[in-house]
């Protein structure tokens, strides 16, 4: 099972609390956390793309850097992680992603991939006069579609002259081509989201659910394994999970309830109204399981609390769900986090050790 890490691009990470940790991104704490990351064996690193914040109390997710930008700087000084930078392709032209994506895989010697996102909430993009409407809801992934096609013309043969509903190429070119296979992800959870992942993506990132319910996105996966016996394409899961992990099973559910207790009540009513504007497309995004209340105080991801020993076993048994290719973590301080991952939970890992026999050589 693959395993990455989902560097906190914006402040606070994901947690929506006054008790949690609190941080603004910088280009250093992210460096550091990627290093940390490459050293331990991670397989990827992603950084998201977020254009306004949810406000509240702890300011959640105001502050926040562009993803691409980040990437190139990862780029040039880690060695071996995959890096996947995320496109707003609602803002974002496809031939210039593409010739970007072009230049971070080369810094990064063939290492680079796309995240795509449609665009869920509104006020980022309204802010700035750039909103479509609210008709783009439902065809954001006819949109997506034509976007993928375009991108993927130009960073395999590095011309196209596609003409559709959205995007008129005029004989677009575009040298030199990436000399690394750029993957695709995307993260929808509609049928037009699975379908668009079957058609078009390399992995589709779904969220896990619950508290200590690893096995609990198997639905999910087996969703997304149809969509794909239509297609005839192998495309995997990576799913989001975050790991409050402490040598005590008390200990590390004595952090979960004080991240609780903290919760930031005005942030996550702002993420509730955002989720709730999309009424035309039957929730193309993960972003209404984001919103739901079972713990939204770190936007309902799937979450996995307790020991070590307890944690490495919940992670294997998500890497023995079919159809799902890794994990992608998230943690509650980060540098922390992935240094217990490599060092206490990892070790621990069936899944992982290939990790440890790379090490031993």
């Amino acid at each position: 099972m693959e395993v990455g890490v989902f560097i906190p691009i914006g402040n606070n990470g994901w947690l929506l609390s006054e008790t949690a940790p609190q941080y603004k991104p910088t280009f250093e704490l992210n460096k550091q956390i990627t290093l940390a990351a490459e050293r331990h064996g991670f397989d990827f690193a992603l950084s998201m793309i977020k254009l306004r914040g949810f406000g509240g109390k702890t300011e959640f997710w105001d502050y926040n850097l562009e993803s691409f930008t980040l990437m190139a700087g990862l780029a040039a000084v880690t060695s071996r992680i995959k890096l996947f930078g995320t496109a707003a392709t609602l803002v974002m032209p496809p031939a210039i992603v593409a010739r970007m994506a072009t230049t971070i895989d080369s810094i990064s010697n063939g290492r680079f991939g796309i995240n795509l996102v449609t665009g869920w909430q509104r006020p980022e993009y309204s802010q700035m006069g750039l909103w479509p409407g609210d008709d783009y809801f439902g065809d954001r992934y006819e949109y997506l579609g034509e976007y993928a096609t375009i991108l993927k013309e130009l960073l395999e043969t590095g011309q196209s002259d596609a003409k559709g509903r959205y995007f008129q190429m005029d004989d677009c070119h575009m040298k030199p081509v990436p000399k690394g296979d750029v993957k695709i992800i995307c993260a929808g959870y509609s049928d037009k989201g699975m379908a668009f992942s079957a058609k078009y993506a390399d992995y589709s990132f779904c969220f896990g659910v619950g508290v200590n319910t690893p096995s609990a996105f198997a639905p999910t996966n087996q969703r997304l394994l149809a969509a794909t016996e239509k297609t005839g394409r192998d495309v995997r899961s990576f799913v989001l999970t975050m790991i409050i992990a402490e040598e005590t099973a008390k200990e590390a559910w004595d952090k979960w309830e004080l991240y609780k207790s903290g919760a930031d009540e005005e942030a996550i009513k702002w993420l509730g109204l955002q989720s709730a504007a999309d009424t035309k497309s039957g929730s193309d995004t993960n972003v209404r399981h984001m919103s739901s209340p079972v713990s939204a105080v770190n936007i309902n991801m799937g979450t996995l609390v307790g020991s070590y020993e307890e944690v490495a076993a919940m992670l294997d048994e998500m890497a023995d769900v079919p159809g799902t290719g890794g994990v992608m973590l998230t943690f509650d301080d980060f540098l922390e986090g992935v240094e217990k991952f490599g060092t206490r939970i990892q070790p621990l890992m069936k899944s992982r050790q290939h990790i440890q026999l790379e090490a031993a050589e």
